[in-house]
């Protein structure tokens, strides 16, 4: 045989042998897959699962850089499934960061040659572990008020799991400390879709569409929340005032009404029961009610004013009546309204409104000595 024939033989034996090393060197990388497995089955310990993934990644890295299995997408899918791993369990920070740059571009690559779908359980795998990392990232954002960076990831990890209320809820908060408040709509609403009782979540819509003078759809997002969660205060009390806002005083009244009768401890509650009665000159109902405030806070400066102020419009509607017993009643409710503003000035003597109806009160009784020495402190305000 000749010199030749044996060169040529020699050769093709040194194809085969290249060839047969970088197949398996694939196969090293398939088999730590399997070895990475049976460490976590067993719950090895992170040093020795990474002593496993650096085996099939060295291998990985091996075959990509053969002409033939460099084209082959499972030896971009197992890199890019063992690097996703390293980066969501390496305690080394830079470590963990630079394998999640590597997988994201093994993905890039596996997916463009896998035009078959052959290895798609590795590669979703893969971006399932990419996303662990992003919302490890996007919280480290989060807790050094990186709101932009946090938004970023916290959106595309929210998309990839898109029932995972708690994290459309992370995703919308981030949204809404950049003011992206259409942003902070999609996936608060996604997480009320998703089955949140949050009353939080509706609070936030609410003053978000609020904002944006969508006012129906305010109203609309806060009964959907009292629904859920009928004995939310802060939720009952956010509704009442919107609907306040907006003039909506009956259907106030109707929910004020109902909340009472199960919650009975709550003091704002019946100043605005009183208020809204107060309004419709239903004077008697108004100082049941603000009393009924004052037991639970008798420093309830508010509720004394407004009575205060009650008590005045049920004295001016008594000499209205023109009956034989109007100006006796006239007086014992001019009365009862000195008292109550005067403690209500005790508590508050800086407010202005409360001095000119004591003004008032005392100019009717023609008490001018108080009338001079409150017209001299309003002066001083």
């Amino acid at each position: 045989m000749s010199k030749k024939s044996l060169l040529s033989i020699f050769l093709v034996l040194l194809g085969c042998n290249i060839a047969f090393s970088q197949k398996s060197q694939l196969n090293v990388a398939r088999n730590s897959i399997g070895k990475l497995q049976v460490a976590i089955n067993n719950k090895q310990d992170v040093k020795k699962q990474l002593e496993v993934i650096g085996e099939g990644i060295r291998a990985s890295e091996a075959a990509q850089k053969d002409k033939k299995t460099k084209k082959w997408p499972e030896t971009w899918a197992i890199k890019a499934y063992l690097s996703s791993y390293v980066a969501i369990i390496d305690p080394d920070e830079g470590n963990s960061d630079k394998y999640f740059v590597s997988a994201k571009e093994a993905i890039d690559s596996a997916a463009r040659l896998d035009k078959f779908q052959g290895n798609s359980k590795l590669i979703q795998a893969s971006i399932f572990n990419i996303n662990i990392k992003k919302q490890a990232k996007a919280t480290s954002a989060f807790n050094n008020n990186d709101f932009t960076t946090a938004f970023g990831l916290l959106k595309e990890v929210s998309d990839f799991f898109p029932t995972d209320t708690t994290l459309a809820i992370n995703t919308a908060i981030a949204a809404q400390n950049i003011r992206g408040f259409d942003n902070a709509l999609i996936y608060f609403k996604r997480a009320k879709d998703n089955g949140i009782h949050n009353p939080t979540v509706f609070q936030n819509m609410a003053a978000i569409y609020t904002s944006k003078f969508e006012n129906d759809l305010a109203i609309k997002t806060l009964e959907e929340g009292i629904k859920l969660n009928p004995y939310d205060t802060n939720l009952t009390n956010n509704y009442i005032n919107l609907l306040l806002d907006h003039e909506k005083y009956s259907e106030a009244i109707k929910v004020i009404d109902n909340t009472l009768k199960t919650t009975t401890n709550n003091k704002l509650l019946y100043f605005l029961y009183g208020y809204l009665h107060q309004n419709n000159s239903n004077y008697s109902t108004a100082e049941l009610a603000y009393n009924k405030a004052l037991t639970m806070d008798e420093n309830y400066f508010d509720a004394l004013y407004q009575l205060g102020v009650a008590y005045v419009d049920s004295a001016n509607e008594a000499l209205k009546e023109k009956k034989s017993d109007s100006g006796q009643k006239f007086v014992s409710l001019i009365n009862r309204a000195e008292m109550t503003l005067l403690q209500a000035h005790e508590i508050n003597q800086n407010d202005k409104s409360t001095v000119q109806l004591l003004i008032d009160i005392y100019t009717r009784k023609n008490k001018l000595d108080k009338v001079q020495e409150l017209k001299s402190k309003l002066e001083e305000f």
